[in-house]
């Protein structure tokens, strides 16, 4: 059971209502995984099992916090992770989950850790591609080439284009801009062609 001594003196240095609770928390890490490392990061006291991050604890003024690292595979969805970690704010022992249920999440960030298992990657929902301003809808009704390859774009590089006509501070750049993006789709070419072969 090593103790590093900075989470002493990071539990002395918490206000008072928070010792109990980080002292608690400590202790209950350490019944459930005797062989845990403790440590510092991001300046808070963390826990370390099998080469990963298990769980960490934090004061503040007015509430403390306990959070497991991969929350989603541990708790599950029922109790959705918040800035206040896994438990909530904390401003009393009471307010802590019951040993029971402590323990057993413990037991299951344990074996996340010793599987290698890695936090659920959240998929970013992907950006509808832009509306078109007028100007450059007429522009590409024109230029049939043009229009064949911004039609063909993905999202993202029709999304360069339009973002870099509409952010034209003057009447003239914008003109300018529209004519140089259908010249250069007209040449299959996207906004930032001229860095592709870097």
């Amino acid at each position: 059971m090593a103790r590093d001594p900075r989470i002493d003196a990071y539990i002395e240095r918490a206000a008072p209502f928070a010792r109990p609770i980080l002292a608690h928390i400590r202790a209950l890490v350490h019944e459930g995984c005797p062989d845990v490392e403790e440590t510092i990061k991001w300046g808070r006291p963390t826990f370390v099992h099998a080469g990963g991050i298990l769980c960490g604890m934090a004061a503040f003024k007015q509430h403390a916090s306990f959070g497991f690292w991969k929350h989603a595979l541990v708790v599950g969805d029922a109790q959705p992770q918040t800035s206040m970690g896994s438990c909530g704010k904390l401003a009393s022992l009471d307010d802590l989950p019951p040993r029971k249920t402590l323990l057993a999440h413990l037991h299951k960030a344990m074996q996340r850790n010793e599987k290698g298992v890695t936090s659920l990657a959240r998929k970013a929902a992907p950006k509808p591609p832009p509306p078109t301003p007028e100007d450059l809808a007429a522009a590409l009704d024109r230029n049939a080439r043009a229009k064949a390859t911004f039609d063909a774009f993905p999202p993202s590089c029709r999304r360069e284009y339009v973002a870099w006509i509409i952010e034209a501070k003057r009447a003239d750049t914008r003109a300018r801009r529209l004519a140089q993006a259908v010249a250069w789709m007209a040449e299959g070419k996207r906004r930032n062609w001229k860095y592709e072969n870097c």
